[in-house]
């Protein structure tokens, strides 16, 4: 591991210690480079601000092998469960300025994950890319939604009903629409 990503790394770890007890927007760079034992320079050199910090954390988190047709419940379950063992994290998150990393962080990794999985349904279909992705950036939005909910309610609902209440609401829809414009 290169020494830059060592040190990302290890501001990351000082960064998600505050959240556990601090909204994103009560921390400032000199609580994460103490925390860290490094120098406002050497988080300046890889980080503009905290929020930056942040987007990093939540974009290098992710687990980009689940944007398929076959595994992408499973990759639901992981961002899900990501989400329970980081709580008071994504709680702070939620409720403070940093919301919108976690929104364009969420929107972001669930249209990948459709992306992959429309590519997967329509090998043998003649379906515009536009539409392609109109439906990856729909889709993506309503079970960010989903999740931005569970969020703010405090994570109570079990990860299984969010998971398979998503699953529901996707099942055969994403297919039908591909199949409505296919030329």
């Amino acid at each position: 591991m290169s020494k830059s990503c060592v040190t990302e790394n290890a501001l990351a770890a000082s960064l998600k210690l505050l959240m556990k007890q601090n909204s994103i927007n009560k921390i400032s760079v000199k609580m994460v480079t103490d925390t860290c034992g490094v120098t406002r320079h050497t988080f300046y050199n890889h980080f503009h601000d905290i929020y930056e910090l942040l987007g990093w954390i939540f974009e290098n988190e992710v687990i980009d092998e689940h944007c398929s047709l076959s595994n992408w419940k499973n990759g639901l379950f992981i961002a899900l469960q990501y989400t329970l063992d980081n709580k008071a994290i994504c709680i702070n998150t939620y409720k403070s300025l940093g919301r919108e990393h976690l929104e364009i962080f969420l929107c972001k990794t669930f249209n990948k994950v459709l992306e992959g999985v429309i590519t997967d349904m329509t090998p043998e279909m003649n379906v515009d890319e536009k539409i392609k992705k109109e439906v990856a950036v729909f889709f993506s939005s309503a079970i960010t939604g989903e999740f931005l909910g569970w969020i703010k309610n405090g994570l109570k609902e079990e990860k299984e009903d969010i998971a398979d209440r998503i699953e529901r609401m996707l099942d055969g829809t994403i297919l039908r629409i591909m199949e409505v414009n296919n030329k």
